[in-house]
């Protein structure tokens, strides 16, 4: 059975360097060098209404909807699933493409299939993104549905936009 053993806290100091690393990488043209397991996300910060970047792995592409799913790892109180709620309209770059999306947090039953999907895939990342995220597993698909159901893992949907029929708010569209 899984269980929750502490609440992973957002990094800070060297860590949180470390781990904003990648976003140098697309910055500088380089995202590709990721693969298609990460995605960088462009969004619009809710307070200060300027543009945020951050890099995510992706936990699923559905390619018949291009449709990718992401995990908020350090909770709902993160400053990027924050954001995204505020404001859904978004942007990816993955594997040296950019496209405009909109977020959408997913309800728990999906975010447990999502979970227990990932697990089957990535068995050994599965079990050590929970422990980094504070859940201890048995490594049992139920544990990772516990995980994403019971316990609170939260996932986001990042759908493809439709692109606008007026041209002439090309402002919006500049933020991102």
């Amino acid at each position: 059975m899984a269980r929750r053993l502490e609440a992973p806290k957002p990094p800070s100091g060297a860590l949180r360097l470390l781990l904003r690393a990648p976003v140098l990488l697309y910055r500088a043209g380089l995202g590709r060098l990721l693969g298609r397991r990460f995605l960088l996300l462009e969004h619009v910060g809710r307070k200060t209404g300027r543009l945020r970047r951050t890099v995510l792995e992706v936990v699923r592409h559905d390619a018949a909807r291009d449709v990718y799913y992401v995990a908020v790892g350090f909770g709902t109180g993160s400053d990027w699933y924050r954001n995204l709620v505020a404001t859904p309209e978004c942007a990816i770059e993955i594997g040296g493409r950019r496209s405009q999306r909109r977020a959408r947090p997913l309800p728990p039953e999906e975010g447990a299939e999502l979970m227990a999907g990932y697990a089957r895939r990535h068995p050994r990342a599965a079990r050590s993104l929970a422990r980094f995220m504070g859940f201890e597993v048995d490594g049992s698909e139920a544990d990772y549905r516990e995980v994403a159901g019971e316990l609170g893992l939260c996932f986001v949907a990042l759908e493809p936009r439709e692109a606008p029929d007026d041209h002439s708010s090309g402002a919006s569209r500049a933020r991102m």
